[in-house]
Order: structure tokens, then C-alpha cells, then sequence
């Protein structure tokens, strides 16, 4: 079982750093899929897993030359008081529904429809937005997501990075990564402060953090080493494979 998880880590963080997908957005309809652990802990293993991975990759990419924009840092901001927000939803949502399984297929069907939308990006018109009152709101919002679906958010970055800052997908992908290393930082301090982590199985962070920080690093490594055509196919495929897995997840969840 331990080595299972570990790969599921290191995998997950690999495309996660790799493409900017974070990591979560695959972590979480896995272990949904897997069906071992409840909501709560399977966000909480998510967001430790990818926290490990983005310090990582965000230390190595800078390292290696990356600059951090004034731009990055606005929505990178927003992002931090969205993890927040995002973490108190996701507990009113789970104490309103009371019900796992139908929690379950909302978060699932809703991450589908997100994932569907960035499969299609090159559809839709681009902008090069500026304003740091827009951007902090953007960063907001990613922000709120990620945090209230466990996943970190990074296609959906990657995505509206694209589309309303006029990135490529090789510098949204690391931009991404550095609103999910704020976000998800956010995320787990405000669990700690509220519940903190003793009343759940947390076991598998002993082989998902390895995971993440190897992930962290071999995902970063070939993001400047293949091309930028190469990248976006790989997202696409993987994006592919999450809306397949997060739709057996939703239809599961309510037989």
C-alpha cells in the first residue's frame, strides 16, 4: 500500500511540475477512486503532497533563472487569501450536504467541467491584463478553487494564465506552481489553526512527501529541457485522462 502512494505522489507531482497541473488535480480524483480515505483527508494528503512538490520546483526553477514578475506576485497574493476562503466553503459544504458520496460527485463533476473548459482554452479569445486590482481578484479566485476542490488548481491556472495574461505554457506552468506553493501554504495553516491534523490518518505523508519532492524535481527538470509543443501535448493528454477518471468518480459516487 505505501508503495503505491508513493507512486501516486511522484507521478502526480512529476506532470504536476512538468505541465503545471499541480499535482492535486491528480491526487485527488485518484485517492477519490481509491476510496480509502474521506474527504477531508484526502485534501489534506493532496495539499502536503503538493505544498512538498512546488517549494521544490518553484527553489529549482529559480535557481535556474526564473524571475518572478510583479504580475506573478499580485495573483500569487490573491491566491493566498483565496486558499482560505477556499478551505472554510469546502467545511460548509461538507456540514451542509452531510453526505460523502453526493459531496463526492459534486466535486467531481464540477473538476470535470473546469478540466473540459481547459482542454478547449485555445477556443476562447486572450487578453493581456494588467490592472493588479483584477489580477489580485483573479488570484482570488484561483485561489478559492483549488482550496475547495483539493486539488491545487494548476490547469485551471494554466488556463486562465494563458488566456488573460498572455503566457505560454511553459511560463504559465511555473507561474502556476507558484500560486499552488501559496495556496495550498494557506490552505494548511487555516486547517491546522481551525481542527488541526490529529484526527486523521495521515500515514501516507511519510511516503506522498518523498514522492512530491522527487516529483518536484524531475518535473522541473524536463520543463526546461522539452519544447513547448511537447509540454502542451502532454497536457492535453493528461487532461484527457482527468476528465474520463473525475466522470467514473461522479457516476460511482451516486450508485
Amino acid at each position: 500500500m505505501m508503495i503505491l502512494y508513493f507512486c501516486i505522489g511522484l507521478l502526480a507531482t512529476i506532470f504536476g511540475s512538468l505541465v503545471g497541473l499541480g499535482g492535486g488535480v491528480v491526487i485527488k480524483p485518484i485517492l477519490d477512486a481509491i476510496g480509502t480515505y474521506d474527504l477531508t483527508t484526502i485534501g489534506i494528503l493532496s495539499s502536503f503532497t503538493v505544498f512538498s512538490m512546488a517549494v521544490v520546483s518553484t527553489g529549482k526553477q529559480i535557481k535556474k533563472g526564473f524571475k518572478v514578475e510583479k504580475n506573478m506576485l499580485v495573483i500569487a497574493t490573491g491566491s493566498i487569501l483565496g486558499g482560505g476562503i477556499g478551505n472554510y466553503l469546502f467545511g460548509l459544504f461538507l456540514e451542509t450536504l452531510n453526505n460523502e458520496g453526493f459531496a463526492t460527485a459534486i466535486q467531481g463533476f464540477i473538476l470535470a467541467f473546469l478540466l473540459t473548459l481547459v482542454l478547449f482554452k485555445e477556443k476562447f479569445p486572450r487578453y493581456h491584463l494588467k490592472n493588479h486590482i483584477v489580477l489580485l481578484l483573479i488570484g482570488l479566485i484561483l485561489g478559492t478553487i483549488a482550496s475547495f476542490l483539493g486539488i491545487g488548481g494548476g490547469p485551471i491556472n494554466v488556463m486562465v494564465l494563458v488566456l488573460l495574461m498572455n503566457m505560454d505554457i511553459k511560463k504559465g506552468a511555473i507561474t502556476s506552481i507558484l500560486i499552488i506553493l501559496l495556496s495550498q501554504f494557506t490552505k494548511l495553516i487555516f486547517i491546522f489553526i481551525e481542527n488541526g491534523f490529529g484526527g486523521h490518518d495521515l500515514s501516507m505523508l511519510y511516503v506522498m512527501i518523498p514522492g512530491g519532492i522527487l516529483g518536484g524535481f524531475i518535473g522541473a527538470h524536463f520543463n526546461h529541457k522539452l519544447a513547448h509543443e511537447t509540454i502542451q501535448k502532454v497536457f492535453n493528454i493528461a487532461i484527457v485522462a482527468l476528465v474520463v477518471l473525475n466522470i467514473y468518480n461522479v457516476i460511482t459516487s451516486l450508485v
